[in-house]
């Protein structure tokens, strides 16, 4: 099963329009949504069946065994993270507790344990595909943790798909290195503003340093044609192929905004995807790595 990944840099490029794209147009029988700070894929990725809901276990957190606690206040004074309150009763604040242990350490009376957290949701829509993502609890670590566990129920159960479509997280942080890890292209989702050009130049370098191919589609380009050639002389300059540039079209918005892609319906964004999808298609089967 070979991998594609899309990725922006950046949030509001319009990357996961683009991934629903590829999806109907694949027609896709495995895809996966690694956005889990802010999972959106499943709201325009059709009629989806009942879903499998597993508890994420996160890091370990603190709690307090009040019959045991004898007020010290040992806990709280050594407490880093501020995470303990001593009124009305001692209790840890599982937002703001890192798991670190100091407390279970310093508690003369082993009043204070560890214990595992539910730190978010694993979500697996199973029927003639298989589509894996997850929702991280707000306040919750361990997003790049999660991110693995989405991509490892996608291969379990779809590992005999052709490829496999995954919609990445913004930035260049902990879920955007795990989504990265094992995919044979990454496509590169530009936005044509100063910040959309400095967070590209940031993606390109992370992916680089797994030694992933890249290719890059400009969303928007008309709105700012010198960005857009800005953004073409990079790609140039790097070597990276630059697949194609999807005008801006109030339609795309609108299908959005009915749970549908830009390919559903006639459109110029739509039939500007088309085209970038068959050129990222033609890289990934033909020189996107082994892995089949």
């Amino acid at each position: 099963m070979k991998q594609l990944l899309i990725l922006s840099g950046k949030g509001g490029t319009g990357k996961t329009t683009i991934a629903s794209a590829f999806i109907k147009l694949a027609k896709a029988k495995a895809y996966a949504d690694c956005d889990v700070d802010a999972p959106n894929l499943h709201l325009v990725a059709g009629n989806l069946p009942e879903p499998k809901i597993d508890d994420y276990f996160g890091l370990d957190k603190a709690v307090i065994n009040i019959d045991l606690c004898t007020s010290c206040d040992l806990c709280r004074s050594h407490c880093r993270f501020s995470a303990i309150q001593k009124e009305p009763i001692y209790a840890v604040n599982s937002i703001s507790c890192e798991g670190c242990g100091v407390c279970e350490l310093v508690c003369p009376f082993g009043a204070i344990t560890l214990v595992p957290t539910v730190a978010g949701e694993l979500v697996l829509y199973k029927n003639d595909v298989i589509f894996s993502t997850a929702q991280l609890k707000m306040g919750s670590g361990n997003s790049g943790l999660l991110v693995a566990e989405v991509k490892r129920g996608l291969k379990e159960y779809a590992n005999d798909a052709r490829i496999s479509i995954i919609d990445g997280s913004p930035g260049i942080g902990c879920p955007v290195h795990a989504s990265l890890s094992g995919v044979d292209l990454v496509l590169l989702v530009a936005e044509p503003s100063l910040s959309g050009l400095s967070d590209l130049k940031r993606i390109m370098e992370t992916s680089s340093l797994f030694n992933i191919e890249q290719a890059v589609c400009i969303n928007k380009y008309d709105t700012n044609s010198d960005i857009s050639r800005e953004i073409a002389a990079l790609c140039l300059e790097r070597e990276i192929p630059l697949v194609g540039k999807i005008p801006f079209d109030p339609t795309a918005g609108s299908l959005v905004n009915r749970g549908l892609s830009i390919v559903d319906e006639p459109c110029p964004a739509g039939k500007s995807a088309k085209d970038i999808f068959q050129k990222t298609m033609t890289i990934l089967l033909n020189k996107g790595g082994g892995k089949e």
